[in-house]
């Protein structure tokens, strides 16, 4: 009774000092994982993954026509901003642009590759459409910016935005980001094998030490047997049969 009590009491108390020495004992192990981890995920960031391009166009929210005496307060601008923002998504325009490009997507698609942010305190709008193929994103851009200025124009009967600076063609890939997918597998391979060594280690109720038996048990450590080496084992063995004919004599 006192010693399943002595158990339920230690179930909750885990041995940090016993759980470092398990960890330390596969540390080649970790190390090993870790390089497998980031090898993998370096391999597959750099031959499975598609490379990303982003280009980006801007457009100045108030036209000629709007100033601060034709406006009731200062926030049209962020009004218009988000007016203009939820038009140039709309099905209408997106539709215009693949017709004008003859791009085999649906409007849909091209919602997901472009992203419209307008910076806090101003009137502009930047386009940014992501794409495989750099000079494709250039031309996705270009034609949403000429496309929702137009439509943008006749929708709401006033001089349409001005495109202030089109898009231009990056050959560096924004994605992926291989430096952090490397670092990622490693991570992921470290955890790996520390998650199994705890689990084991925290499932092993076996009494291992002198600290275990009183811990468990509850009884003092009286002595302790040390552990031969197989090496003296195997010379004692040898020497029996030897003494044993010596005796004979």
């Amino acid at each position: 009774m006192e010693y399943t009590q002595n158990i339920q009491k230690d179930d909750d108390v885990i041995d940090l000092l016993g759980l470092l020495r398990a960890l330390k004992k596969r540390l080649w192990l970790i190390i090993l994982c870790a390089l497998i981890g980031g090898s993998g995920a370096w391999a597959y960031s750099h031959y499975m993954l598609t490379p990303q391009y982003t280009a980006s166009a801007m457009l100045y929210v108030l036209s000629n026509e709007t100033t601060l005496t034709s406006i009731a307060d200062l926030t049209i601008g962020s009004q218009l901003s988000a007016d203009y923002k939820t038009i140039i998504n709309t099905r209408p325009v997106l539709k215009e642009v693949i017709n004008q490009l003859g791009v085999d997507m649906t409007y849909r698609q091209l919602r997901g590759k472009l992203t419209i942010a307008n910076e806090e305190g101003t009137r502009i709008l930047t386009l940014t459409v992501v794409d495989p193929d750099p000079q494709m994103a250039k031309r996705i851009v270009d034609q949403v910016a000429v496309s929702a200025s137009d439509y943008i124009g006749d929708i709401m009967e006033m001089i349409p935005p001005k495109i202030i600076e089109d898009g231009e063609v990056s050959y560096t890939p924004i994605a992926p980001n291989h430096k952090k997918n490397t670092l990622l597998g490693i991570m992921v391979g470290i955890a790996l094998v520390c998650g199994i060594v705890t689990v084991r280690f925290l499932m092993n109720d076996t009494v291992r030490t002198e600290e275990d038996v009183e811990r468990y048990l509850g009884l003092p450590v009286l002595a302790a047997i040390p552990k031969r080496s197989r090496q003296r084992r195997n010379k004692n063995q040898g020497d029996s049969p030897a003494k044993e004919s010596q005796g004979k004599r």
